[in-house]
């Protein structure tokens, strides 16, 4: 090997190819992490209802370690992240001293039962929030399904001058709509949109102007719907119609002024309990 000056020449190269490497590596590090590149400005942009300007200065002075060139973008934007009303974070250096934020917040929808909240994308998240909203109830992997279909719903109960308090998906995959009068909507498994378009049109031109309230209301059927009253009270007792069969109507007979209060009565009550208290 020594007597073959080619394969030294070749060798001491390498060797001085490596130092010169390691060398430019180093001074490269040095300088990079001298205070003379320092993060001066935070930039956080958004349409921001919730995020605060205590909670975005709190992560700064907690979470963004270094200067322009060393701070961990990738942790910094996790630590935006854990905002609870920061649904996607993306961060972005701006020469020669800035830190470009932009946060996308939830946009809330629903409340899922009392464990959390629902955005419009049907994405769950934990925040507070002090506004009237429905109530989703549902499967865990439902909330999306149901997001989706509150809003055909809603649109459908518009035209009963009607809204959705809360709306349910069953394990089957049967859904369920209690209106903020009190008023339970069951929608079956199928068809439930042409149902529900069907029963808002009735109800708009015939049952609205009768000024009764509807208890539940029964869409399962092929060419119609059943309907109750709320149970009857009086001031001294608390009577309970059991086993009564509750009206039937055909959606499709039905015109405007052909119903009568009476018409929302059971038409066959078959027992009656009394219940004291």
């Amino acid at each position: 090997m020594w007597d073959k000056p080619t394969l030294l020449n070749w060798i001491a190269n390498l060797l001085f190819a490596l130092s010169v490497v390691v060398m430019l590596y180093a001074v490269l590090y040095a300088v990079v992490h001298l205070p003379i590149f320092p993060l001066r400005e935070v930039k956080v942009d958004g349409q921001l209802s919730h995020v605060s300007r205590e909670q975005v200065k709190l992560i700064v002075d907690k979470h963004l370690k270094g200067n322009f060139f060393t701070l961990d973008l990738i942790k910094a934007r996790d630590a935006f992240e854990k905002l609870p009303w920061a649904r996607k974070v993306s961060l972005r250096r701006r020469w020669p001293d800035s830190l470009e934020v932009m946060i996308e917040e939830h946009q809330e929808l629903a409340r899922w039962g009392t464990v959390a909240l629902v955005d419009t994308h049907g994405d769950l998240f934990h925040a507070a929030s002090g506004s009237d909203l429905p109530v989703f109830y549902g499967p865990g992997d439902g909330a999306m399904e149901i997001a989706a279909q509150y809003g055909e719903f809603s649109k459908s109960l518009k035209v009963a001058n009607l809204e959705v308090a809360n709306l349910t998906l069953t394990p089957r995959r049967a859904w369920q709509i209690t209106t903020k009068d009190g008023m339970v909507i069951e929608l079956g498994r199928v068809e439930m949109q042409a149902r529900l378009d069907k029963f808002a049109n009735v109800y708009n031109t015939t049952i609205a102007g009768l000024n009764k309230k509807i208890a539940y209301v029964d869409l399962r059927y092929p060419n119609g719907f059943a309907m109750r009253k709320p149970t009857e009270m009086n001031s001294k007792h608390e009577v309970k119609l059991t086993n009564a069969k509750p009206n039937y109507m055909k959606a499709s007979d039905v015109k405007a002024g052909d119903v009568k209060a009476a018409d929302l009565k059971s038409s066959t009550i078959n027992k009656q309990r009394q219940t004291v208290h």
